[in-house]
């Protein structure tokens, strides 16, 4: 079972007004006292939130104690603008990057890298490498990334970013703890001795998760859709289910050996503190 020896870390992103930078530091100031191994901090799909990702990085490096991992992708940008954010991040007494390919912009139908970029999230890593001894996290898929021929040349692609430096992989997010242990089985016959870190959302809306799985290719099974029937005015009981549902899938992925979560906060505490103290976690005092 999970106890107080598990790892967390969390992921915020970029505000883009002022409700929503107070939402973000209150959901920070909640969490915090958790002591994550790590937050980060998204870039937007498209890198277009560069700015508002760069002064959320550079206040929490200067106003708190948490480390900070700044995402960091190759979509809109030189290999240089790339590199020179890398070194200004590793000035700040930044260590931690997450490197992603990243997302084309909404106006683009599929990845066409820059012209003096970098073509994926393998370069970004050895790129990385070459700046400086980051610890680097990439992204893993275990239903496998929507623009990969088939699975595995998507364990193809997950080995090369290890190969290239990568420290750990956060998978996207996922349901049936089943598809979580299937995938870090089968990155181990690949070789892939690197930690595999569950990626764990917790649902603040049905109808949103439902959104961002049709978007990334994650399945959404037919028991999670039927806890959430018939809640849409019922903001409170889909609250307790969402927690519900959380714990159940961190409670059995810790009984399979996991003892490492990364939680998708959206910007909220409430869920993700819950299911942080089911998992034996306390705040400091």
């Amino acid at each position: 079972m999970p106890d107080c020896t598990t790892k967390i870390s969390f992921e915020f992103f970029p505000p883009s007004d002022e409700a929503a930078e107070q939402a973000l530091w209150s959901a920070i100031r909640r969490l915090a006292p958790l002591a994550p191994r790590f937050v980060s901090v998204t870039y937007g799909a498209d890198g277009s939130t560069r700015d508002r990702t760069h002064r959320v990085v550079s206040r929490l490096v200067r106003n708190t104690k948490l480390t900070t991992a700044p995402h960091l992708t190759c979509v809109a940008a030189s290999r240089c603008e790339v590199l020179d954010i890398a070194r200004r991040y590793w000035d700040q007494g930044i260590r931690h990057i997450v490197a992603l390919r990243g997302d084309p912009p909404a106006n683009r139908d599929g990845h066409r890298p820059h012209a003096d970029g970098f073509a994926y999230a393998a370069d970004l890593v050895a790129g990385l490498r070459a700046v400086a001894p980051f610890e680097i996290s990439v992204a893993a898929f275990p239903e496998t990334h929507p623009d990969a021929p088939d699975a595995e040349s998507d364990l193809d692609n997950l080995k090369r970013k290890f190969d290239a430096g990568a420290t750990r992989a956060i998978t996207q997010f996922f349901f049936d703890a089943g598809v979580f242990l299937r995938f870090r089985d089968a990155c181990a016959a690949r070789g892939i001795a690197a930690p595999i870190v569950p990626g764990i959302l917790p649902i603040t809306s049905f109808q949103r998760l439902r959104t961002f799985a049709a978007r990334c290719g994650a399945s959404v099974p037919h028991w999670l859709a039927r806890r959430f029937e018939g809640l849409d005015d019922d903001a409170e009981t889909r609250k307790l289910i969402a927690a519900s549902v959380a714990i159940e899938q961190v409670e059995r992925l810790g009984r399979e050996g996991v003892d490492e979560f990364h939680f998708y906060t959206l910007n909220r505490a409430e869920l993700t503190y819950a299911i942080c103290h089911a998992l034996g976690l306390r705040a400091a005092a």
